[in-house]
């Protein structure tokens, strides 16, 4: 399905939804940023718990830590998932979500058509060290192969949203989103043209998707689009290089995160150091900067007026 141009306030209010003016939010002071925690093992996913804290998935070691908003203390939530392969960033643990009290992981990138021997899909977490795989996404993937031409067989799956009383995930690699049910149930909602569809986010029925665009990812090529299931994305946003997450703020606000200059040598790799930003979508379709100089941020989440952005270096950041 190819997306049409579209502006997130008419989608949003098509919802009876309401999206804050830039110029309400644009009143405040200027963000301050300050590092929360560091050291985690390859930062990737993230979402905020029922308690109220930060979950980060660590792709290099196969874990899922707590993160305590306020003083950044972290501490290990679940381990004991596969490990994402050295040569391939956001590999294994890429994702976390949580059910009510249940945490969901999704695992991609670890199969035998990258080099692997673990199962791609989405493992409910049981306990500190045990896990169910509840979706093999790899196995459906090669028996229902996108239209798209692709490389990797069981695809390459990148965030989790909960929705509808299940979870939705976008693969980047066979520009799709899929909703899984908490049973196991698999069944595309969305295609793409060649988008490389990333970072998801839902409002009511509608859900919202950062596009990182195909290599080289040029500005225009970075998007944030919305569809309500089985009907074609639109385009809400463009204009922005390698958008990896989207998500609500403050005063209903749409935010994104972009990494910025692609660094040019493998498709997946991350962007170059320093060159992520945290955006806000506009009304008329285009982004503000609100911070720029970020290091290759992956995930964004808020809580209250503040921002939380975990980087592929291992940090998070808390943007006031």
């Amino acid at each position: 399905m190819r997306t049409s141009l579209i502006t997130v306030g008419h989608i949003v209010a098509t919802a009876g939804l309401a999206l804050t003016a830039s110029s309400a939010i644009a009143q405040h002071r200027p963000p301050s940023v300050s590092v929360l925690a560091t050291g985690l093992e390859g930062g990737s996913g993230s979402t905020i718990g029922p308690d109220g804290a930060l979950y980060v998935t660590e792709w290099e070691v196969g874990r899922v830590s707590r993160v305590d908003p306020k003083t950044g203390e972290i501490r290990t939530f679940a381990e004991g998932l596969p490990a994402g392969l050295p040569e391939i960033p956001y590999s294994g643990a890429c994702d976390v979500a949580f059910i009510g009290k249940t945490a969901y992981v999704l695992v991609t990138l670890v199969a035998e058509d990258v080099g692997g021997n673990e199962v791609v899909g989405i493992y409910r977490i049981d306990g500190p060290n045990r896990s169910t795989v509840i979706a093999d996404l790899g196995s459906w993937s090669m028996a229902h192969p996108p239209s798209s031409s692709f490389e990797v067989p069981t695809g390459a799956q990148f965030a989790l949203q909960p929705y509808r009383g299940g979870l939705l995930l976008t693969d980047s690699h066979h520009n799709r989103v899929l909703w899984v049910s908490t049973s196991g149930e698999i069944r595309e909602v969305a295609t793409y043209d060649n988008v490389a569809p990333a970072g998801i986010a839902a409002r009511g029925r509608l859900v919202f998707v950062a596009e990182a665009g195909p290599i080289p990812h040029l500005p225009e090529d970075g998007r944030v689009s919305a569809f309500v299931p089985n009907s074609a994305p639109r385009v809400v946003a463009t204009g922005t290089r390698l958008p990896v997450d989207v998500e609500f703020g403050p005063e209903n606000g749409l935010f994104a995160i972009a990494q910025g200059e692609w660094d040019g040598v493998f498709p997946g790799d991350p962007a170059l150091p320093n060159a992520g930003s945290l955006l806000r979508v506009e009304s008329d379709g285009s982004f503000t900067t609100i911070v720029d100089g970020l290091d290759r941020p992956t995930s964004l989440e808020f809580i209250g007026r503040t921002a939380y952005v975990v980087t592929f270096s291992g940090e998070i950041l808390k943007i006031r």
